[in-house]
């Protein structure tokens, strides 16, 4: 049976915050997004060689099944368990992500690298205050990531605590001045406060940046796009203020259950693509900034 690629969705409200501010926690592929002058203090070394938001649905399908494959030979094995559950999430099995990444930092309790995306992936499933303290825990004060921080400013815009992740976004930039993502972090934050103008300030500066991503400059044109129009400014701020509190964010707690990788259909089978063999439930709600923007 062919499976479609859908996304999982996050709680009510929470998902699109988390999914439009594009996270600069490549911690898996770091190499895709350094700075000027070099290795930034509190690098995290990069084991992992995929990122979940830099992948196609196809890329993301036949990732999952090389990774699924190489985590059922060896399921110790950091590179496979990092790149499994980075695919896993770019297909939307978000939870069997959290739940693989959970099994890995048992194997590994005290690696920076498995913490930060084990913090990742509790963020894409919608669990925010355990995504901090993971996340929280990956740090090292006397010597702080800027990816660690990034990523901890996008959870916390996710939790309301727009003054806090803005902090975070500025400790980022002393480490990483002019990193474009986290500028795109910082305006998007602005975004959901209201602030249109001082986001179009910073997503001109992150565009003009070569390596800005195509998120980027969509958000810019998104937030020219309010400026334009006030009445979806206006609207798109009356939907930020249904949602509900920091404390009912999270999600239910549960006991985590790690779901085995299953066997795919080989290419040709049935004449169909391949599939994950779990089909996440149909998405509530859009999941960039780009779909918002469409739908008006």
């Amino acid at each position: 049976m062919r499976r479609r690629f859908t996304r999982r969705s996050f709680p009510a409200n929470t998902r699109p915050l988390w999914a439009s501010l594009t996270l600069v926690a490549a911690l898996a592929s770091a190499g895709c997004q350094t700075t000027h002058g070099g290795p930034q203090t509190g690098a995290i070394p990069a084991t992992a060689t995929i990122e979940a938001s830099h992948l196609s649905p196809e890329q993301a399908v036949a990732e999952v099944q090389k990774w699924g494959a190489a985590y059922s030979r060896d399921p110790k094995s950091k590179e496979a368990e990092l790149n499994y559950a980075a695919a896993l999430r770019a297909v939307g099995q978000t939870g069997q992500a959290v739940a693989l990444m959970r099994k890995a930092v048992i194997y590994h309790p005290e690696d920076r690298e498995v913490l930060a995306d084990f913090g990742k992936a509790l963020a894409d499933d919608g669990e925010f205050p355990e995504a901090l303290s993971t996340v929280r825990r990956a740090q090292r004060q006397d010597n702080p990531d800027w990816q660690l921080l990034a990523t901890e400013g996008g959870i916390l815009d996710s939790m309301g605590d727009h003054e806090g992740a803005r902090a975070r976004y500025n400790q980022a930039l002393v480490l990483a001045p002019g990193e474009p993502q986290v500028m795109n972090n910082l305006a998007m934050s602005y975004v959901l406060t209201g602030n249109l103008s001082e986001a179009e300030e910073l997503l001109t500066k992150a565009a003009a940046d070569p390596r800005a991503s195509l998120r980027v400059r969509q958000n810019l044109a998104l937030v020219q796009d309010l400026k334009a129009h006030p009445e979806k400014a206006a609207s798109y701020g009356n939907r930020q203020a249904t949602a509900p509190p920091p404390a009912a964010i999270a999600a239910p707690a549960r006991t985590a259950r790690f779901v085995a990788p299953q066997p795919l259909p080989t290419a040709g089978q049935d004449g169909d693509a391949l599939y994950p063999t779990e089909e996440p439930p149909p998405a509530t709600e859009e999941n960039t900034w780009a779909e918002l923007k469409a739908k008006g």
